[in-house]
Formats: C-alpha cells, structure tokens, sequence
C-alpha cells in the first residue's frame, strides 16, 4: 500500500514545540504506533503492554524513568497508572518542551490520569482510523458509498490487504472484547455481543437504553456501562441533542453512531453490496458514514467544534448542526442519489424556527456531484 500520510502529523508537530507531554489516543489498530514512529522517529518507544516493560514501570517507576528520562513515546501507557504522577514531577523540573509522548487505546483511563496528573501539561489528541482525505490521498477511497461502508476505513485492511469480514471478526474477538473484559466485570460475553448487535441495530436512532436492557435482558444500570465502554474503546460515539428553546418540544436524547462502518455493517450481518443495498437501515448506515467522518474531520484537524441533531415531537428534524459564530451551520444527510425538494424541507424548517439564525445549509446526498444553489449548499458525499 501507499503511504498514507496522517492529516494529525503536522498538527502533533506544532504543538510539540508547546507542552512537555503529548498524548495520542484512539481505537486500536487506528494507526497510533506508526504515527508515533512517523513524528518522532528519534524519539526511542517503550510499549508497555510488553509484560517485561510493565513490571519494570510499575515496580520501580523512579528507575525506570532514571533509564527512560527524555524523548520517549510510552504506548500503551495507561496499563500503568501510578506512572502518570512521576512524569508530572520530571515535566515540571525539566521544563522540556515534548519530553514524553503518551500512547493509549482506552480513552476513559487515559483520560482519568491525565486528568488527576498531568493537567495543564499535555496537548491531547485523538487518532481515528482513516477520513476520506487521507484515503484519496493514497488513492484507497472506493467509488460507491456502499463498498466505503462495508470495508470500513482501519489501516490494516489496506496495508495488509485483509478481507474485511475477516479483519472485523478478528478485531470484535481481539480487541473490542479483550477491552471490555479489562474494564468491566463481564461474566457472559454472549450477552455483551447480544448487546453490541442491539447497538448496530439501533444507529441513527435515539439511544433507548431501557429497551436494550429488556431485549438484552441486564439491567439499564449494567446497560449504561456497557454503553460508556464502548465510547471508551472508541467502538460507539453518542451525538447529543441540540434544545436551545427555538421550539419547547424538543428531543433531549441523544442518538448512537459507531466510529467505523465496516465494523458496523459487521455487526448487522452485512457481507456484501447487495446486501446493503436491501437493507432497512442503508440510509443510517450513509447516514453514520457521514457523521463519523465529520467527526474525524474535527479530531484530526485538531478544530474543537461542537456538533449536535436537532428535533422536535413533531418529527422535524436535522441530522447535523455545528455553532458558527452567531449562526448555525446545518446539514441533510440523504443516501439517494437524486436530489428532491422535500430533502430542503427540514432544513428550511429550521431556518424559519430559528428566525433566520442559520449559516450555511448544506445537503449531503450519494450521488457523485456537487450543485452550487442559491440558498443551499449541496455536496456529494466523497467531497464533505
């Protein structure tokens, strides 16, 4: 395979020159290690889910950063928590400007170290698998949006050449399970693969966790926490509601998507393009592809936005909406590929609620070309 140049590599440059630490988390298999290598190729790397490396870190934290003091990347590094306070005391004597590069795949501890030790200190990153921008660069972008979804966008399927059903059951088994059983007290995980199919099975949707305890048959307390593993692992991301009183009826719950649609059209038994092409739920699959890709957009391009759907008890609707100044940029994400006037009609709904507060309106369709209209900006869906 080409190489695929990270669009987070010249970001993750600039701000080494600007906090002691860095920290780059991200699903496994995203592509974290061979960034690190990439970046800082004369930095030396300590991966510390090797069990040799762990003790020493976790025994004798002091000799092990007397052995490792400077130009280090610790992959892997929430697997030893008690490290976090040692690097906090070296950073503030040295003063060193990208004197540790932190690496990890399990965003909740990562997050809680950095948090209770290192504030103020690092510049966090998140490493998501491939967008589109770096999947044309190295010509690896499909030409229908159902063979991109299916294949999905983890490095390894390009660079090893991996059939993806294959790639997907292997990660489910290697990974997303492995990750669960680490952070959770999981005693059947035919119950948490039963929970993870619910899941896939609801994309797009508004998350009803009281549902999928039921069907699932786990209380909605075990249901949130599974829930919050799997946004920790980066497997599912929850896009909250927009209720800002343009109307008082408003939805207040929040809607599921999955990082990776490859892995999510594994999960709903999806094989093949046929397959998608006559299944129920093709129009949130787009849907989640889009949603994700904006998503990693924000995250490495390191741009901090915000985005939101909004919708009302009556059925109006938008699928996404980001805060642009004083006004509102909002997004259609239709999977047709011919454009219809009712595909405006939510968003001129908007408009008209909001008194006029909306910025760019924007229909993400799956067609092949772009249209410049007079009151709508209108996008095929290689080109967002």
């Amino acid at each position: 395979m080409k190489f695929v140049e990270r669009q987070m590599e010249a970001v993750v440059r600039q701000h080494k020159e600007k906090y002691p630490v860095l920290a780059i988390t991200g699903p496994r298999q995203s592509g974290k290690t061979t960034l690190l290598k990439t970046v800082f190729e004369d930095y030396r790397y300590i991966s510390l889910e090797n069990p040799d490396n762990r003790a020493f870190a976790t025994d004798d934290p002091v000799g092990f950063l007397r052995e490792y003091p400077e130009r280090m990347i610790f992959d892997e590094v929430q697997q030893v928590p008690g490290l976090f306070s040692y690097i906090q005391t070296l950073v503030d004597e040295s003063r060193q400007m990208g004197q540790f590069i932190l690496s990890g795949s399990q965003n909740f501890q990562l997050l809680s170290n950095i948090t209770q030790s290192l504030a103020g200190r690092v510049a966090l990153f998140k490493l998501l698998p491939f967008d589109f921008s770096e999947m044309k660069s190295a010509d690896l972008l499909g030409d229908t949006f159902p063979e991109v979804c299916l294949n999905g966008f983890y490095p390894a399927i390009y660079d090893r050449n991996i059939d993806p059903t294959n790639f997907y059951a292997n990660y489910i088994q290697t990974y997303v399970e492995r990750d669960v059983t680490e952070l959770a007290n999981i005693r059947d995980l035919r119950q948490f693969r039963t929970f993870l199919s619910l899941c896939a099975a609801r994309v797009g949707q508004l998350m009803n966790l009281s549902s999928i305890a039921n069907e699932c048959g786990i209380s909605q307390p075990t249901a949130k926490a599974w829930l919050s593993i799997l946004e920790s692992s980066y497997i599912t991301f929850q896009l909250q509601p927009f209720y800002r009183n343009f109307s008082k009826r408003v939805v207040k719950t929040p809607k599921i998507y999955f990082y990776d649609t490859g892995l999510l059209c594994h999960l709903l038994g999806i094989r093949n393009t046929a397959t998608f092409n006559e299944n129920p739920l093709r129009g949130s699959i787009f849907e989640n592809m889009i949603i994700a890709e904006i998503q990693k957009q924000n995250e490495h391009g390191y741009l901090h936005r915000d985005y939101w759907f909004w919708r009302d008890s009556n059925g109006h609707e938008i699928d996404l909406m980001t805060q642009n100044g004083n006004l509102y940029d909002i997004f259609e994400i239709k999977s047709t590929q011919t454009i219809m006037t009712e595909h405006f009609a939510g968003l001129n709904y908007f408009s008209e609620i909001s008194e006029n507060n909306t910025g760019e309106k924007t229909l993400i369709y799956g067609g092949s070309t772009n249209q410049a209209r007079t009151q709508y900006t209108v996008k095929a869906w290689k080109n967002i």
